[in-house]
């Protein structure tokens, strides 16, 4: 296992391996494969939902519970001790025992008896993939410098439309030939082969290594967690932010919980087709991951003008609703497929530039942190209450297998949560530039 790295007194160390271009993008590519894994372990049972709902005969607010609380809770909750654990700890280490964990929980879902011991599992499952993305960010952020860390992470969070790929047309097609079983064992056990290749060749970097070598900071230990948090709650910027991504992450996890679904029920698919569509949508989605970085970087430098990375999200929530009727409400694939193919650039675009204010908020010694709080707050209201109102308000209207008119409908209304998100990007742009330049006083004292 890797060792942990101390962080480097003096403007004068450098390291070749850790300058070396190629390198840095290889860590990034090794990352973005651990992700893509996390991404198809926690998607599967998306596509899964009607043949499990079938043999274990439950309800579809029990299935939102399943698809959402089981996972998010976990994934919430023991964010923060693991993200804190990685500003401490060798964030390699905390990434690679992450991966065996969630990789392990997920085959044992194949293993499920009934509705509580799949809850359990799910459950195991969010433990081990809370300690994915805050080391991750943190390595990231420690190789490359702010000018061009929105774009990395932009990169990263391709993940999550290559995973979702990935995971959709392996568990559609799996299901059919193996059964849902068979299914969560073939896509969990891979990740075991990723977490040796992260601890065999990724490098713990020094700590703030990317930042200007006066900026670095020589205090080794990380400040205490409720210091951290207390900062973080009175950057306004980053609340907004936070509360932005986790409302837009409410029709997220709604659509990508309950899509596979959507077209087995209103399209008449099987899990194969539907996985086929759905992985087809999410490669297409990748195109918004990387734009919305990108942008937010070039634009912001264009304009001299750091607001863009929360008007860059926030414009495209609110372009998105009504390609959301267009492809919820259309009996016409011939209009879905075109509709949807663009609400989903739309939808992957807040990904890199939340990531990265998130990031430039967050002192050196606070960035693992900075990402689980902000992936709590995400997560605790996106994942948990995205699916589960989803399948509750489709029992209320009466859901059937016939035409999926009553998912339809939930799935619109609840993707209204994207306009108030969009308003939460626009009031935290009002303070970002304060928020960041008091960050840089503090790094600076942090140098001194």
């Amino acid at each position: 296992m890797s060792t942990p790295s101390e962080v480097v007194e003096g403007a004068e160390y450098r390291d070749k391996k850790l300058d070396n271009p190629v390198y840095k993008w290889y860590v990034v590519c090794v990352l973005v494969l651990g992700y893509i894994f996390n991404v198809v372990d926690r998607g599967a049972l998306g596509i899964l939902v009607q043949p499990i709902k079938d043999e274990l005969q439950i309800s579809d607010t029990a299935m939102g519970l399943l698809t959402g609380f089981a996972f998010a809770f976990f994934y919430a909750f023991m964010g923060i001790p693991i993200a804190r654990l990685a500003d401490r700890w060798s964030r390699v280490n905390v990434l690679g025992l992450a991966i065996t964990l969630w990789s392990v929980a997920t085959a044992l879902c194949g293993t499920a008896w009934n509705y509580m011991s799949l809850f359990a599992f799910r459950s195991a499952t969010g433990v081990g993939e809370a300690g994915g993305s805050p080391p991750s960010h943190s390595l990231i952020s420690d190789y490359f410098p702010s000018s061009n860390r929105a774009t990395a992470l932009a990169v990263y969070a391709m993940s999550v439309p290559f995973g979702t790929a990935l995971g959709s047309f392996v568990s559609g097609q799996s299901n059919l030939v193996f059964g849902w079983r068979t299914t969560f064992i073939i896509v969990g056990l891979p990740g075991l082969l990723v977490a040796m290749l992260i601890w065999l060749t990724v490098k713990e970097p020094p700590r703030g290594y990317s930042d200007a070598p006066h900026l670095r900071a020589k205090k080794t230990t990380a400040p205490p967690f409720f210091e951290v948090f207390k900062f973080l709650l009175t950057r306004r910027s980053f609340m907004h932010m936070s509360l932005a991504a986790a409302l837009h992450s409410v029709v997220w996890y709604a659509g990508s919980n309950w899509n596979a679904t959507f077209f087995i029920r209103a399209h008449d698919m099987d899990t194969g087709q539907a996985g086929s569509y759905l992985a087809i949508f999410a490669l297409i989605g990748a195109v918004g991951s990387f734009t919305g970085g990108y942008l937010a970087d070039k634009v912001s430098t264009r304009k001299n003008d750091k607001r863009w990375y929360m008007w860059v999200p926030g414009i495209a929530c609110l372009v998105m609703v009504p390609f959301q009727f267009l492809s919820y409400l259309s009996p016409d694939m011939s209009t879905v497929v075109p509709s949807f193919s663009i609400m989903v650039v739309l939808a992957s675009m807040f990904f890199g530039p939340s990531f990265a204010v998130a990031q430039s908020i967050a002192t050196v010694r606070m960035r693992a942190v900075a990402t689980s709080v902000l992936l709590f707050i995400q997560t605790i209201i996106g994942l948990s209450l995205g699916p589960f109102f989803v399948g509750l308000i489709s029992d209320v209207l009466q859901a059937t297998n016939d035409d999926g008119t009553a998912l339809r409908y939930s799935l619109v209304i609840v993707g209204l949560a994207n306009i108030w998100a969009a308003v939460h990007y626009l009031i935290g742009s009002r303070t970002y530039r304060e928020d960041l330049a008091e960050t840089a006083k503090l790094n600076e004292q942090a140098a001194a």
